[in-house]
């Protein structure tokens, strides 16, 4: 087998693990402030604070975690990220009250980096044929993970409460870190010196497509993660009770993740077909009306649903973005265009979380499904318009 494939399949494991144990927690925070740590007044701005404050902290992290990768490697950047973030899902265990967990998420963001890690060295070590189908192979792995995290975790939590699932994050994350042990990675040594990160900007601003495809990625990932410290809160308000909260919080968070890998083998054939930015058009289209009806939807059941029909759909975005940004990036940039793509979906993690919590609690959580769905619509007429090459 190809050292490549090899890796992908490794790194899919990895990623994988990784992601399971995020979402296994993390979309239960705001129950957890709540409940265990006596947040009342604001909190669903503490919630999106919680949740972007370790994305705000990674993405200021990352240039130095990517000049150590260039000297030393991604591998020993995928295995300090896997221990770290475990480290810092133990220590949630512990946190009582809210100045403490607020600095383990601090702590947590100095940590991250295992996914962009991993996306990189798929897209700058994969033979250049098979790049778009390894990147495309690759992002089922967070969609997998996030199918299970969120229904394990919402077992796990009515079982055993929401500490219980810091521990198996915990122990889970430091499993991803020991499995990717098993990548090759051939070490060169370089002939010249590593360029700078605004030279790589400079680059990719020269590209043609690049700009408007990493503006597309932040506005995704902006309005995808605006919904993530409010979807439990509204399953609450739409008549989950106490006790089942958690438990049908991640059957609603999940019903995205299984639509994705239902859809998300068939979108990326499709898109080698058609094109990837018609299949953008489709996902974003598909998204932006199934998110804005979401704001209609005053039943658990009705609503898990409508967020699977919104899967189905938005399944084809991401796999499109990533294609499209090594469609566009030359052989010889594909490695720092990737990383670069995943710096603007850091900066969509880290406002959208933050927007959701101020908006949620300022003008209510439909208008944020309707507001959503408006700017998804708007990507898609900008897709579809032809202002991609």
């Amino acid at each position: 087998m190809p050292d490549w494939k090899r890796n992908l399949y490794i790194l899919w494991i990895g990623l994988f693990l990784n992601h399971l144990s995020y979402t296994l927690s993390v979309p239960f925070f705001p129950l957890f402030l709540e409940r265990d740590l006596g947040v009342v007044r604001g909190l669903e701005a503490w919630s999106g604070i919680s949740i972007s404050i370790s994305f705000l902290v990674s993405g200021l992290c990352a240039p130095f975690w990517g000049s150590l990768a260039d000297r030393f490697g991604s591998k020993p950047m995928l295995v300090r990220s896997g221990i770290g973030l475990g480290l810092a899902h133990l220590a949630n265990y512990l946190v009582y009250d809210l100045f403490s967990f607020i600095l383990v998420r601090i702590f947590q963001g100095l940590m991250a980096g295992f996914g962009p890690a991993a996306l990189t060295m798929v897209g700058s070590r994969t033979p250049e044929r098979h790049a778009g189908y390894a990147l495309g192979v690759i992002s089922t792995s967070t969609a997998a993970g996030g199918i299970l995290g969120p229904l394990a975790g919402g077992v796990l939590a009515h079982a055993v409460g929401l500490r219980g699932c810091f521990i198996a994050s915990g122990v889970i994350t430091l499993l991803s870190a020991v499995i990717v042990l098993g990548v090759k990675e051939a070490r060169e040594r370089r002939a010249t010196v590593r360029q700078s990160v605004l030279s790589d900007i400079r680059r990719a601003a020269a590209t043609p497509g690049l700009p408007a495809i990493y503006a597309l990625i932040l506005i995704v990932s902006t309005s995808v993660l605006i919904l993530e410290p409010l979807l439990t809160l509204y399953v609450v308000r739409i008549g989950a009770s106490a006790e089942d909260a958690a438990l049908s919080s991640g059957i609603v968070f999940s019903a995205v993740g299984v639509a994705t890998v239902i859809m998300g083998p068939y979108w990326g054939k499709r898109g080698g077909r058609i094109g990837y930015g018609k299949t953008l058009f489709i996902g974003l289209l598909g998204g932006g009306i199934g998110s804005a009806l979401q704001a209609a939807v005053q039943n658990i059941a009705g609503f898990a649903l409508l967020r699977f029909g919104y899967g189905l759909f938005f399944a084809a975005v991401y796999p499109a973005l990533n294609a499209l940004v090594v469609q566009y990036a030359d052989k010889d940039f594909r490695g720092r265009a990737v990383s670069l793509s995943q710096s603007a979906s850091q900066f969509g993690i880290v406002a959208g979380p933050l927007l959701g919590g101020m908006l949620g609690g300022w003008t209510g959580i439909p208008f944020i499904f309707v507001l959503t769905g408006a700017v998804l619509l708007g990507a898609a007429w900008y897709v579809r318009a032809g202002r991609l090459p």
